[in-house]
């Protein structure tokens, strides 16, 4: 009773850490179908249901063992058939990983063409914006060039107007120069003329008074020979 008592506490405990494995194995078959990636993130859930397929392998063989020691026929088939039944549940397991490994490299694939359309896209996109900055870059240079050019003539027609104002300048002060030049002739037009009547009327003073003389001098003449008696 004794012997038989002791032989059940390791296989209880063999039978919960089957359990337990197995219970840990199926989780971890289901975090790896949602993995949504990196295949490095793939990489470490692999790794650690592969621990957990070594350990409950593990398990199952020394419930195996355990079974082949038993003393009663009964209890050996019995646990040599749980022994089947776990070495069933943990294939079933290993297909199921297969399985999930293989719809998570079907996503993280999927999910990478994804990306690199986008990034094509993207790149598609960056490419037609860096057309269109150009275009709009030779557009802005075209349309500055215009207005240097109409800088440039207007800076023409500036200078031209600037020299036909400084000749205009200069007529005008060469104009005012002779009116200068003229009104000082005109001046001494003036003073002559001035001078030349009051010399004008000096001689015709001079002309009366030698003809009043001379009329004076003739009508004595004529007194004198006319009437000497007076």
């Amino acid at each position: 009773m004794a012997a038989a008592a002791a032989a059940a506490v390791p296989l209880r405990v063999c039978h919960q850490e089957i359990v337990k494995f197995d219970l840990e194995i199926k989780a971890a078959v289901q975090d790896i179908r949602d993995c949504p990636g990196p295949l490095s993130a793939l990489t470490e859930l692999n790794a650690a249901v592969k621990e957990k397929f070594r350990h409950l392998r593990g398990r199952i063989q020394e419930l195996e063992q355990m079974a082949k020691e038993q003393d009663k026929e009964s209890e050996k088939q019995t646990l040599l058939r749980e022994v089947e039944n776990h070495k069933k549940q943990m294939l079933s397991n290993q297909a199921a990983w297969r399985k999930a490994n293989l719809a998570c490299k079907i996503a993280i694939d999927n999910s990478e063409k994804d990306q690199l359309l986008q990034g094509r896209d993207i790149l598609r996109q960056r490419k037609t914006t860096k057309e269109s900055l150009a275009e709009s870059a030779s557009n802005i240079t075209e349309s500055l060039m215009g207005i240097s050019r109409m800088m440039s003539q207007q800076v023409q027609q500036s200078e031209e107007t600037v020299q036909t104002l400084a000749n205009s300048s200069r007529t005008i002060l060469e104009a005012n120069e002779e009116f200068k030049s003229m009104s000082g002739t005109i001046q001494l037009g003036r003073k002559l003329i001035t001078k030349y009547n009051r010399r004008e009327l000096t001689d015709k003073l001079l002309i009366f008074l030698a003809l009043a003389l001379f009329l004076a001098t003739v009508l004595y003449i004529l007194k004198k020979r006319l009437f000497p008696f007076l």
